[in-house]
């Protein structure tokens, strides 16, 4: 009875632990959409309004087709500075030694000052695959580039803790059945 007692009390909290995570990054510390270049960070959204109306993504990208990502900054500093924003085919080629990058490229915002703070682009993507996404910053004469890879097509995979949860349910279903059955 005690090993029923212990695997309710797993249960509740990994239920509980689904909730908190469900409300996304609620305070900037725990933000898991924030995009570091150099000593700056910005938050990345993405959106899919035809495919996942207003659900939100900062890593792959669920489906084919038009996408909409919104870079905001973080550190007001940038609000100076030119940002550059580029997607290239990724060639599992080391980093920087990509080749010719123009070659690459499946969208390229050139170099702008965004005093509002934010970035916002939009991109249809065609098909599935592997993309790189290259953000460069100017200041005078510095220059820092974030280097993220992420995949198109990926299908919004289930969140994680979702499949354990219910994964642990069903175990403790079978537990539950099990030593009822033992007793009988």
């Amino acid at each position: 009875m005690t090993s029923i007692k212990w695997l309710g009390g797993v249960l509740l909290g990994m239920v509980c632990s689904i909730q908190v995570q469900a409300h996304g990054g609620l305070s900037l510390a725990e933000d898991m959409c924030k995009l570091t270049i150099g000593p700056y960070t910005m938050h990345f959204t993405g959106y899919q309004p035809e495919s996942t109306q207003e659900k939100e993504f900062c890593e792959d990208i669920p489906n084919i087709g038009r996408t909409i990502v919104a870079l905001d900054y973080i550190d007001e500093a940038l609000r100076t500075m030119t940002t550059e924003v580029r997607i290239i085919r990724d060639t599992g080629a080391e980093p920087g030694s990509e080749g010719n990058l123009d070659e690459l490229t499946v969208f390229h915002s050139p170099p702008k000052v965004y005093m509002n703070g934010s970035v916002t682009f939009e991109h249809d993507f065609p098909a599935e695959g592997k993309f790189v996404g290259l953000v460069t910053i100017r200041d005078n004469g510095t220059e820092h580039i974030s280097r993220f890879p992420f995949a198109v097509g990926t299908g919004g995979k289930p969140d994680m803790l979702y499949i354990l949860g219910a994964l642990a349910l069903a175990a403790g279903a079978g537990i539950f059945f099990f030593k009822k059955k033992q007793n009988l």
